[in-house]
């Protein structure tokens, strides 16, 4: 009997449990389909469902908000100040130019700056060596944030540069996501520690593990050199990006290096990441140095779960909305929820040319599948959807009409829209923009456009498995 009454209190917690969730959901939904999705498995399954909302279900990073508004004052100051410094953006023959970009600076809570310089790195390995140049020519401190850092040979490189920069007196800040750099060893970080670098996981600011909030991820990819160089793109610290991977087959991306005011706006966002995951403030330089040619204006927007409204989905909607000509969107993962595809139908049925970039070949088989059932939509809409063949394509960019261009972290799918820390760079240079237009078109030219036939040809099984796999773009 007295066991008995134990599996009735363990029942009745198990319950009460799901309706603390159950409450939480409705108190904090941002889309009315997960939270109906979460509160029927609740109510159905709760013995799996509780634990799997623990640690999948949370929206919002509770801990990164708190330190965000008890943060150092230091840093406070710094992000008001330079939020609220003015930079004229000029309008390019459009009428809603000019508040098309400006509500970008309140979602980034980031001005527009004037004064800078932007260069498309094409692929890895005019990456790499920008990125190693960059590092051997600083003076004072180099800072680095990546999602994913290995021990390979790029990985080995890095720490062989930052090790010797130590020797001669430079400072070195090491931010990595423990998610993404899973498989990096200890004894690598250990090292670079040893040499006196600054070394940081994101999931350590407030243990985060134990506060249940490893569904959230630092995406994000930059570089930081004195204050006056910067970099932020799709490619990690890793071999992949120079050569092959995935069966042997090519690894495409692209990486942007800025010089200018510009670079402020990267150094505020690792400094608010490095505030989180250690609670310290390293004094920087805030007076970056005005590149020569350097008349380009840019704009850093930092995206995230702790931000007071969905940036990233409204960045890509501020995008999609205001396009008259074209907007190119190239992303390895493509799963929009309603209000992206919608938008994007609307684009298209106004005779915007529409076109989306997405890999043949995927690191995800359930987002490669997820991707098809959007194929009938889109193709009815007259939106093209292109798969780049010779190998995986990694790089997002954006393209909007020869207005501007958009180079970050960001992918078209729920994770960067709700639930990464993500950072985007938009540049208005004409030179910039065509640059990007002449890369996405030498990439085009290696796609295949997919057609409904695609989707409707296949067997019912698979046509199921992707509608199946689509329902859980929530948790992919």
């Amino acid at each position: 009997m007295p066991d008995a009454s134990w599996l009735a209190v363990a029942i009745g917690l198990v319950y009460l449990a799901a309706a603390v969730c159950i409450y939480r959901i409705l108190m904090t939904y941002r889309t009315a389909q997960g939270a109906l999705a979460w509160v029927l498995a609740l109510i159905g399954l709760p013995y799996i469902a509780v634990p799997m909302f623990l640690f999948f279900g949370r929206n919002r990073f509770g801990g990164y908000i708190s330190a965000r508004r008890t943060g150092d004052a230091a840093l406070t100051e710094l992000l008001n100040r330079f939020e609220h410094q003015t930079a004229t953006i000029r309008q390019r023959d459009h009428e809603h130019f000019h508040d098309e970009l400006k509500v970008l600076c309140k979602l980034g809570r980031q001005p527009f700056t004037k004064g800078n310089r932007c260069d498309l790195l094409k692929d890895g390995e005019a990456t790499f060596e920008a990125l190693f140049d960059a590092m051997e020519d600083a003076r004072r401190y180099i800072l680095l944030e990546f999602y994913i850092v290995r021990s390979d040979k790029v990985g080995q490189r890095i720490k062989s540069i930052l090790k010797r920069k130590l020797a001669q007196g430079v400072e070195v800040w090491f931010l990595y996501d423990d998610i993404g750099s899973v498989w990096l060893p200890r004894k690598y970080l250990r090292e670079l520690a040893a040499a006196g670098a600054r070394v940081a996981s994101f999931g350590d600011g407030n243990v985060r593990r134990l506060r249940l909030q490893v569904n959230f991820r630092n995406h994000r990819k930059l570089l930081v050199c004195d204050g006056e160089v910067g970099f932020i793109g799709g490619i990690n610290l890793g071999d992949e990006y120079l050569g092959t991977a995935m069966d042997e087959e090519p690894w495409r991306d692209s990486h942007c290096r800025i010089t200018g005011p510009a670079v402020t706006g990267l150094q505020l966002a690792w400094l608010e990441d490095w505030n989180w995951a250690s609670e310290e403030v390293p004094t920087l330089s805030w007076t970056p140095s005005m590149p020569a040619r350097g008349n380009q204006e840019v704009l850093i927007l930092p995206t995230g779960p702790a931000d007071t409204y969905e940036t990233c989905t409204l960045f890509f909607l501020n995008c999609i909305n205001n396009a008259r000509e074209r907007i190119w969107i190239a992303s390895p993962y493509f799963v929009p929820d309603f209000q992206i595809m919608n938008a994007l139908q609307l684009a298209a049925l106004r005779g915007v040319d529409v076109r989306i970039i997405i890999p043949e070949k995927s690191d995800s088989r359930l987002i490669r599948l997820a991707a098809y059932s959007y194929l009938v939509q889109a193709c009815r809409a007259g939106i093209g959807i292109y798969r780049y063949q010779p190998g995986f394509m990694h790089q997002k960019m954006v393209l909007v009409d020869q207005r501007y261009a958009a180079v970050g972290t960001a992918n078209l799918d729920n994770r960067s829209m709700r639930l990464n820390f993500e950072i985007t760079a938009i540049c208005t240079a004409s030179d910039f923009v065509d640059g990007v237009g002449q890369m996405l078109e030498q990439d085009l030219a290696s796609c295949r456009l997919m057609t409904e036939r695609d989707y409707q040809d296949r067997s019912i099984l698979f046509r199921l498995a992707c509608r199946t796999t689509r329902l859980m773009a929530p948790l992919l």
